[in-house]
């Protein structure tokens, strides 16, 4: 799973599709910890992060939303700026 950015000791991953299915989302790793967002309503659809990982990431994905989207659409992963 590549590695698109990492954090304050998050580190945000993507799947390629068809591999992974909708709605469009990263993982956050956090130590043990593990979330998946979803991209376009920023909430965790499933995982156990803590909720102050929780908070970064969303602030996170609110800054690169959209560069998100597009490398889900395209299927080309690429790396974006921490927070």
């Amino acid at each position: 799973m590549p590695e698109i950015a990492r954090f304050y000791g998050i580190v945000i991953k993507m799947f390629f599709k068809p591999k992974e299915h909708e709605p469009s989302h990263i993982h956050a790793l956090y130590g043990e910890y593990l979330g998946e967002f979803n991209i376009r309503t920023m909430e965790m659809i499933q995982g156990d992060l803590p909720k102050k990982a929780q908070e970064l990431v969303k602030e996170w994905l609110s800054m690169h939303q959209d560069e998100l989207q597009s490398m889900w659409d395209r299927q080309q992963i690429g790396k974006l700026p921490p927070l």
